[in-house]
């Protein structure tokens, strides 16, 4: 239940608008606290006094109405919201808080509020589908903004096709499914390995690989967020770390696998997402190895498994893999599942496109022992992170563990 949570409700200008009223009503039924801001443009659909009503609580519809009490109004009402929802969203809205843009009171609040903000997106299909509006919501989930996926079907304006405005019912579930993802994994310590490694040639030159760490960065910092005691291991890369993470810096694989046999021990979840180094080479040249004549030839030994080292040593630990493939996904993915001893693996092909190193999104599937898949669409990498906790989560509750 949303009992006594606050939310603020952004209205703006789309058709859409006039499911405001059930929304506010689903969330007041809930018991929780709503506040509602209206654009010039929703108060063309929608009345404030009809969302004053089911509120109870003053609408604000201007950036210099009279004050309802002596305060900075915007900050104050930024900083009382427990979540931020707009809804109907309109693609001019979305444009604006992609860009900076904040003219108006709804913008204004939006710019200011630190709680998380969620975009109910109405629109013409075809504006829903300009590149333009695309890479603004690309650019507030790469934020983590979150968005409630439109409908698809006959639109107001006589058009056919994504855009319309998620019903209430799934708005204010969407919300309840968020609440009760926050600090679901308090008391759950988990170890995150992420980013390449570096495996040294001589003092200018080493062997890695395409890896940035972004999705394991944001799975530390989904995990971080819901509450959990997160141990990040990370080889190098250029990403700041999550807020509230123990960061422990490696680079050879040799390095990280030290540092997870020193640490996984206290953990109940590994989630193993680095892309380590099969092999370094086997001789390491103290000097700068200079060009010459003909082909050098560097002979490779093979690094330490560390999942298969965390598979014989799991114990009652959940254990993820992942998986970065580029052919016979399934085959691969489901071999190194039972070779590793693993609870489940995240599978991709790196070959298409948004799914493969340094994108902010991917497209994973999930692989079970049991046999079982679940195939993600392609999303932000932080949303494919919520996804394996809540599998992580699920799992966690099987074990007894909550």
């Amino acid at each position: 239940m949303l009992k006594d949570k606050t939310i603020v409700l952004g209205v703006t200008g789309g058709i859409a608008a006039y499911k405001a009223a059930d929304i506010v009503s689903r969330l007041k039924k809930q018991g929780a606290h709503v506040h509602c801001v209206m654009t010039e443009g929703a108060q063309a659909f929608l009345t404030p006094l009809t969302l004053r009503t089911l509120s109870g609580n003053p609408v604000i519809t201007a950036m210099f109405d009279e004050p309802k009490q002596w305060n900075v109004e915007h900050v104050a009402l930024a900083d009382k919201a427990d979540f931020f929802l707009i809804a109907p969203a309109t693609a001019n809205i979305i444009g604006k808080v992609a860009n900076g843009i904040a003219d108006d009171f709804l913008s204004t609040t939006i710019m200011a509020t630190t709680a998380q903000v969620i975009f109910a997106p109405a629109m013409n299909v075809n504006m829903y589908n300009n590149p333009i509006f695309q890479e603004n919501m690309a650019k507030l989930k790469k934020a983590g903004y979150l968005f409630i996926e439109p409908g698809e079907g006959d639109l107001a304006c006589g058009y056919k096709g994504k855009g319309r405005m998620a019903e209430p019912e799934k708005i204010v579930n969407f919300l309840q499914d968020l609440l009760n993802r926050q600090k679901d994994l308090e008391g759950i310590n988990i170890l995150v390995t992420a980013g390449p490694t570096r495996e040294p040639i001589d003092p200018v030159r080493y062997i890695t690989n395409r890896s940035s760490g972004k999705m394991g960065y944001s799975i530390a910092e989904r995990a971080v967020k819901r509450g959990a005691c997160v141990t990040l291991i990370s080889g190098p890369t250029s990403l700041t770390p999550p807020e509230g993470v123990n960061l422990i810096k490696v680079e050879t694989a040799e390095e990280m696998f030290s540092k997870v046999k020193e640490h996984y021990a206290s953990n109940q979840v590994i989630i193993k997402a680095a892309a380590v180094s099969d092999y370094r080479p086997k001789f390491y040249q103290e000097a700068k190895i200079k060009k010459s004549e003909g082909d050098l030839q560097i002979v490779l030994g093979r690094n330490p498994d560390i999942l298969n080292f965390l598979g014989q040593n799991k114990g009652k630990r959940i254990l993820v893999g992942f998986a970065a493939e580029t052919n016979d996904l399934q085959v691969n993915a489901q071999k190194k599942i039972t070779k590793k001893n693993l609870d489940f693996i995240v599978a991709n092909d790196v070959t298409e496109k948004g799914a493969g190193f340094n994108y902010d999104t991917n497209k994973v599937t999930l692989f079970f022992p049991s046999g079982e898949q679940k195939n993600l669409p392609l999303m932000s990498k932080l949303q494919v992170a919520d996804i394996i906790l809540d599998e992580v989560k699920l799992l966690l509750s099987n074990k007894g563990v909550s």
